[in-house]
């Protein structure tokens, strides 16, 4: 059971691959850029419709870049609020590329 505000998904490029984690993700995720390019990545490789946790098709390392890559942003945002600057929104230079299965 994932607890609300949060989902599960599967991060792997090949469901039999030993190497294919699940992890729990804040539901904010689904917002942000970085992440709504590999869901763009898992519709064309998987569809819309799976049963279980969503799937996602790139290599563990990678998705545990793009999540320390979230959260470092987040984190940014968030003491940028505390200390009342105005708000600048960080573009990633770097896009992230998935490898599909």
């Amino acid at each position: 059971m994932v607890k609300k505000g949060w989902m599960a998904v599967q991060v792997g490029l090949d469901e039999e691959d030993e190497d294919c984690q699940k992890f729990e993700i804040p539901i904010t995720y689904l917002y942000h850029p970085l992440f709504a390019n590999l869901l763009d990545k898992a519709r064309e490789v998987y569809g819309y419709y799976s049963d279980g946790p969503l799937k996602l098709p790139c290599s563990v390392d990678d998705f545990l870049d793009l999540k320390w890559r979230i959260e470092k942003e987040s984190s940014n945002h968030h003491h940028q609020q505390h200390h009342n600057h105005p708000l600048h929104v960080h573009h990633f230079s770097h896009a992230l590329s998935f490898r599909s299965c």
